[in-house]
């Protein structure tokens, strides 16, 4: 009997910015605009490339795009992207300390099961690091789990039979595991759907952008 080769964790994590990615992705805004213009970028989890296809137009960057799914690949190669093929559970031991200017982990650390050393890793790699996470903070999220369901919503667009994520995680939580793992959140930006949410944003913002630096 022929076997289906299960996914690894880093491929299932993917599709989650690949089915946001079919709505809108209100992060990619906030993205460009910390990125320098002709900064040297690493764009981790890079799907289809439409994160470093946008950043090389509008901030004319150089750089590389990190993915491990075949058909998103060739969607990076389409682009004329720099693509290298991996996996990001196994580290990003191949690039020195600060090779890039900016490095970018968008809607995907919470499927990764070596959440710790991901975001080492990232901040080693980039002198600035950039990452998105969803909000399970977000209060629809608490509302679904006070009536005994897991929520689903734009952010969090799967079933829990069906869901990549494997870390649940608010925005406090994100900014307290920066600090233990020796980073510092410079500058963060709660949103819900495109706009920017100040007031309570952890209770009324579904998604979060962080800029961060080595402590």
């Amino acid at each position: 009997m022929s076997m289906t080769p299960v996914p690894s964790t880093t491929d299932k994590a993917l599709n989650v910015a690949d089915l946001i990615a079919g709505i809108q992705r209100p992060d990619f805004n906030i993205i460009s605009s910390w990125v320098p213009s002709g900064a040297h970028v690493l764009d981790l989890g890079c799907g289809d490339g439409s994160l470093l296809d946008k950043l090389r137009r509008e901030r004319q960057v150089t750089g590389y795009g990190v993915e491990l799914k075949d058909g998103n690949v060739q969607a990076c190669i389409s682009k004329g992207l720099n693509v290298l093929q991996q996996d990001l559970e196994q580290g990003l031991t191949w690039f020195d300390d600060s090779s890039f200017d900016v490095a970018i982990l968008s809607l995907t650390l919470q499927a990764v099961h070596k959440t710790e050393d991901m975001l080492r890793e990232i901040a080693r790699v980039g002198k600035t690091a950039i990452v998105s996470v969803p909000n399970f903070g977000y209060w629809p999220h608490r509302l679904a789990v006070l009536k005994g369901r897991m929520p689903v919503s734009k952010t969090l667009p799967y079933e829990w039979y069906n869901t990549p994520n494997v870390r649940v995680l608010t925005i406090p939580d994100f900014v307290q595991l920066a600090n233990d793992v020796g980073t510092r959140v410079v500058e963060q930006v709660v949103l819900r759907d495109e706009k920017v949410i100040e007031f309570m944003p952890n209770l009324r913002g579904s998604l979060g952008v962080f800029k961060l630096i080595q402590q």
